[in-house]
Parts: structure tokens; C-alpha cells; sequence
């Protein structure tokens, strides 16, 4: 056979060759990509105000708004990857998933993941971490600013016709308190910490605080958690919960409080005893407590902290803006992307 012959052919070949390689690739490729993803309870994340798209570029996505545990393993079957925000992935529910790769948690905390089991049958569990702290933080204020300025009070009451009753050109129903001299105590100083900090020296606070670890380069003065609560005017808890210090916030601490201190909790409901805050709180041990989260949510009628005298609640909703969901969605796409190309990121298993 001539040479140039030859030469065809085998370029032809090889040509051939690599369409065939490239079209396997391609298929491989596209086969991962089409992995089935499933979301248990999108609905607190997106309402329906932002996108699933960047998600949904990855895979075949199924969204349930609120998924009852008894259903978990039925819409769960068949899927890669599952994403959850509350709903609970236990060893028995982990168990019965055997196509399961990957947990994708829609939020910072991942203690409704069994990450022990997960991590026994070689599923990758990711959660979405420093997406809220801007948000949380101003949510502190938000709740510290009416337990000392009462702006919803006092808006209630001008709509309820009071002023114009009034005999007086303005009046209080109950006492405002400046913030400036005033000593926040902050327990855990991670991002969320931080910034609530630096609020409170804006607003002429003095911060000390308490956490696993003492900070370098902050103003902030470290001590004991006796003394944090002991000495702050506020104090604001910002720690993760573990079986160490659940339910840390009980009689004893809150006694040593002044009578004029104010106790806000929007990290875990589980840090505080609800019954001793409840009874101090009615009995004027501290003067008053705003919190975002409770140990049951949502939480049973007979919560004593519901109808405590001076106590704020609100419904787990510091994380709740619509930039910080963004956050945690975009985050969350990139959770998958990078699982899907062996590089996982924010792995807590």
C-alpha cells in the first residue's frame, strides 16, 4: 500500500478513535451530570423569591416544600444527592438509601445529619457555612433594640389612639435605655460573634467575651463565662450547641445576672433552660430576653417562654433575608459542583 495511503487511514483512524473516546467522555459526563437531586424542605430557603437554577444546572432536581419523615426514604430513593434543611437523615433513614453519595445541608448547622453513619457508608455531607452573618447579627439588634426602646410598643399604642389621649406632648410605656456605656458579654466569638461586636462599639457598647478559644487582634476583653454573665448588661449567645453545654443557661447562671441584664439567643434553643428562664424572667430575676430560637420548633403551646413576662420571640428568622438565602443557594451549588468533579469544599464528615 502507497505511503500517503497509509497515512490516511491511520489518520483516519485516529480520528475516529478520539469521537469515540470523546463521545464516551461525553456521555460519562452527561450520565454524572443527570444525577437525580432531591430537595426534602425547600420552602424556608426559597418561597419561592429566588432561584433554583444553579441547582438545577446539575442534575435532575425534584423540590418538596416540607417532606414528613415517614416519606423521606420514598422521595429520597434513586436520588445522588439530597439536600436538607431541617429534615432529619438519621442511620436508619442513611441505611435505606444505598444510592445515596452526597447530604447537602441548606444551612450552617448539620445536627439533623447522622454524619457518623454518613460518613460509614462513604456518603459526603456539606453544609453552607458563614452564609448569615450579617443577617443574624442585625437580627441581635433588631431584638435588643425593642427590648430597650420598645419601638413596637409605643408604634401599637400611637395606632391604638393613645397619643392623641395623651395630656402630654409625648409619653413612655415603659422605660428606654441607652445602649452607649453598657457592657455586651457575646458567648462564642466565630464570624457571627464578631460582628455583633463591632455593632455593640458602635453603638459605644463595651464587648467582653467568652469561646473555646481566646482572639487575637480584637478590643474585645476575654473572661470567664461566671464573669460574662456576671458582669454584662446584654448578654448574646453565639456558640454552636454540643452535649457539653446544652442547656448551660440555667438557674444558676441567670441569678448571677444583674436584675437590669437582658438575655438574647439566636443560635440554639437547646443552650438555655426554657423553665428557668421562664420563672426568672416572671419573677424579675433579669429584666428581660428576645429569642429566635427555642428547643422545640416550632414550639408547643405550652412553651413557658411564650407567655414569660418582658420575653421577645420570634420564629427562627435571623437567617431569613433574601440576600443570605441567596447565599446559601449559591453556596449550595457549589457544594455539588465541586462533589461532582472530586473536589468536595465545606465537608463536615
Amino acid at each position: 500500500m502507497p505511503l500517503p495511503a497509509v497515512v490516511t487511514i491511520g489518520f483516519v483512524y485516529c480520528f475516529f478513535f478520539k469521537v469515540i473516546i470523546f463521545s464516551k467522555q461525553s456521555a460519562i459526563a452527561t450520565k454524572q451530570q443527570r444525577m437525580k437531586i432531591v430537595v426534602t424542605d425547600g420552602y424556608a430557603l426559597n418561597p419561592g423569591d429566588i432561584s433554583w437554577n444553579a441547582v438545577a444546572a446539575l442534575g435532575d432536581l425534584q423540590v418538596y416544600d416540607r417532606t414528613p419523615v415517614e416519606l423521606i426514604v420514598e422521595r429520597c430513593t434513586g436520588a445522588a444527592i439530597v439536600l436538607s434543611n431541617k429534615t432529619p437523615f438519621s442511620r436508619q433513614t442513611i441505611d435505606a438509601l444505598p444510592g445515596l453519595s452526597m447530604i447537602g445541608v441548606l444551612a450552617t448547622g448539620y445536627n439533623v445529619i447522622d454524619t457518623k453513619a454518613a460518613a460509614e457508608k462513604g456518603i459526603v455531607v456539606c453544609n453552607c457555612p458563614a452564609y448569615g452573618t450579617a443577617s443574624v447579627a442585625q437580627h441581635v439588634f433588631a431584638l435588643l433594640l425593642e427590648l430597650v426602646n420598645h419601638a413596637g410598643l409605643h408604634a401599637a399604642s400611637v395606632a391604638a389612639g393613645d397619643w392623641q389621649r395623651c395630656a402630654d406632648w409625648c409619653y413612655t410605656k415603659m422605660p428606654i435605655t441607652e445602649l452607649a456605656g453598657k457592657t455586651m458579654g457575646i458567648v462564642g466569638f466565630g464570624n457571627i460573634g464578631k460582628q455583633v461586636a463591632a455593632i455593640a462599639t458602635a453603638f459605644g457598647m463595651q464587648v467582653i467575651y467568652n469561646s473555646r478559644t481566646k482572639q487575637q487582634g480584637t478590643n474585645a476583653v476575654y473572661c470567664d463565662i461566671k464573669t460574662l454573665f456576671a458582669e454584662s448588661d446584654v448578654v448574646s449567645l453565639h456558640c454552636p450547641l454540643t452535649a457539653e453545654n446544652t442547656g448551660f443557661v440555667n438557674a444558676g447562671l441567670i441569678h448571677s445576672m444583674k436584675p437590669s441584664a437582658l438575655l438574647i439567643n439566636t443560635a440554639r434553643g437547646p443552650l438555655i433552660n426554657e423553665k428557668d428562664l421562664a420563672a426568672a424572667l416572671n419573677s424579675g430575676i433579669i429584666a428581660g430576653a428576645a429569642l429566635d430560637v427555642l428547643c422545640k420548633e416550632p414550639p408547643e403551646a405550652e412553651n413557658p417562654l411564650l407567655q414569660a413576662a418582658n420575653c421577645l420571640v420570634t420564629p427562627h428568622q435571623a437567617w431569613i433575608t433574601r440576600e443570605a438565602r441567596g447565599r446559601v443557594m449559591a453556596m449550595t451549588a457549589a457544594n455539588i459542583k465541586a462533589f461532582l468533579e472530586h473536589k468536595t469544599i465545606n465537608r463536615v464528615n
